[in-house]
């Protein structure tokens, strides 16, 4: 009966049952893996660095711009008060005389009366009557785009037509938009400083977690011959990838705001609040050298969590060893 019995129902072949896998495909398989909480949450990390890294380097680079713009306005243009004392409409037009044939100003603009009164409402308001106030009398003159005036002589002139009057070449301005410049710039390494420490951190408590949870794999590895070096690269490639994700997404999306700020600062074109953002960081956008420089710093990122991998890896490594 019992040989009726296996001759009817043969014993299956477990090893032909089998699923079969083709060898290249066992040699892909990754040895950390790929979908875990802990690869998505260093992802997410990854990601909000590089958006905090990128935020702080556009702003950077719009305040740096709009600064830039400031100092050559300002610098192409000198400014001359001629105060009250003897007749301030005969000296405001001998002074406005003398800078006319100047060599180098392209062009002199004499503020009437009611011009110059106009320029202090922000410090006084308007509806003041100024006509009992020593209100002086504003000429400004342009300079020519590379030209260099004898500001000496300049002054001379222009105290023998007028005594009352002064010169004002904004230098002293200029240089505290300079330092003012140079101090976000300086507070904007800092906190990029700041982040990729903070990244490195992350990404090494990640290499540690991920080491941990894939302790018996390594130290198969290790029992069959794989170098340090070795199962390094694979740990270095899964967080190199990790690191890029993360550094597209959290780019990405500074570019895309940016982009969209752009487009909100000329909706509140007109208004107070657009007009002070506007003389502060210009019209919110990043010329293509700015979206270059954000695109290289996500690869940056991403280069960095894989070499703080790599270096917390053969720590690791060794005290497995």
């Amino acid at each position: 009966m019992n040989k009726d019995r296996n001759e009817r129902d043969p014993l299956m072949d477990l090893g032909h049952e089998r699923p079969q896998v083709p060898v290249k495909a066992r040699n892909l398989s990754p040895i950390v893996p790929r979908a875990s909480i802990a690869g998505r949450a260093l992802i997410a990390v990854v990601a909000i660095m590089t958006f905090l890294a990128s935020i702080t380097t556009g702003a950077v680079l719009l305040v740096a711009a709009s600064a830039a713009e400031w100092q050559s306005d300002v610098a192409s243009e000198i400014t001359v008060q001629v105060r009250p004392g003897r007749d301030i409409e005969r000296d405001a037009v001998a002074v406005a005389d003398v800078l006319r044939t100047q060599p180098g100003i392209v062009e002199v603009r004499p503020f009437t009366k009611e011009e110059s009164a106009k320029l202090l409402e922000p410090w006084l308001g308007s509806g003041l009557s100024l006509d009992e106030l020593p209100v002086p009398r504003v000429i400004v003159a342009r300079i020519a785009p590379g030209a260099v005036l004898d500001l000496p002589g300049l002054r001379g002139r222009v105290a023998q037509a007028a005594p009352s009057a002064s010169v004002d070449d904004h230098r002293a301005w200029i240089e505290r938009m300079r330092s003012m410049t140079g101090a976000i710039v300086f507070a904007g390494v800092g906190i990029l400083a700041l982040v990729i420490i903070a990244t490195i951190i992350s990404v090494s408590f990640a290499t540690r977690g991920a080491m941990a949870a894939n302790r018996p794999i390594v130290e198969v590895l290790h029992f069959v011959g794989a170098g340090d070096r070795y199962i390094a690269n694979r740990f270095l490639r899964h967080f190199l990838r990790l690191g890029l994700e993360g550094g597209i997404i959290g780019g990405v999306a500074a570019m895309l705001l940016f982009g969209f700020s752009e487009s909100i600062a000329g909706w509140f074109s007109g208004t107070p609040v657009g007009d002070q953002f506007g003389a502060l960081l210009g019209t919110f956008s990043l010329r293509p050298s700015g979206y270059l420089a954000l695109a290289a710093q996500a690869v940056l990122i991403a280069a960095i969590t894989a070499m703080a991998s790599r270096r917390t890896l053969l720590a690791t490594l060794d005290d497995i060893d």
